[in-house]
């Protein structure tokens, strides 16, 4: 008899990073179960939910994973030792999974459906002001000390725009730490009154 025929459960595997691993076929047993994969990697401290036919639901913690290697007729796969979760730690230990993301108009909806609406503003036009700042003080030729000195506040008025909701104030103050020159000026005031 294939050892595939023993393989009658679906589980999926809750990693610790938020990764989810569906659709394995498996046999759960009272503390153990049994994987016949070695294409994925589960550790100490994942979870394995198995979802029944008869619609309920189990969690089981891995205590320990069990991996071996292919053995003569034997596939490699895991022979896990396992915990099985009442519901209270099944919702808490599935609550604690980190999910990180990043970027613009990222999000993650899990068994919900996904009805809002993101703007973005990305600010072009108060970088592309920052962008001529840097240009001017490179065309200005000053000395190292002062051009260095110049580079840091644009670089902390940058900082005050890309936090999102930059302080006007803070950024008029910056760039009145800039070298006195009329286009460096005219330059500085379009991007206060870009910050309403």
């Amino acid at each position: 008899m294939p050892f595939d025929d023993l393989m009658n459960d679906t589980v999926k595997v809750l990693k610790q990073d938020g990764e989810i691993i569906s659709d394995i076929k498996s046999s759960v047993q009272k503390d153990k179960i049994f994987i016949q994969r070695s294409d994925i990697l589960i550790e100490t401290g994942d979870l394995i939910q198995r979802s029944m036919s008869n619609g309920a639901e189990e969690t089981y913690k891995v205590i320990d994973p069990g991996f071996h290697e292919k053995f003569h007729g034997i596939p490699a796969g895991y022979q896990m030792d396992v915990i099985k979760l009442g519901l209270p730690e099944a919702k808490a230990a599935v609550q604690h999974i980190t999910y990180n993301i990043s970027g613009t108009n990222n999000r993650i909806n899990q068994h919900s459906t996904d009805n809002s609406v993101n703007i973005v503003n990305s600010n072009s036009e108060l970088q592309e002001h920052i962008s001529a700042l840097r240009n001017e003080i490179d065309r200005l030729s000053l000395p190292e000390e002062e051009q260095l000195a110049s580079y840091e506040v644009i670089d902390a008025v940058e900082a005050q725009v890309e936090s999102g909701k930059p302080s006007k104030a803070v950024v008029k103050t910056l760039l009145n730490g800039l070298p006195n020159a009329g286009s460096i000026a005219s330059i500085g005031s379009f991007i206060v009154s870009l910050l309403g």
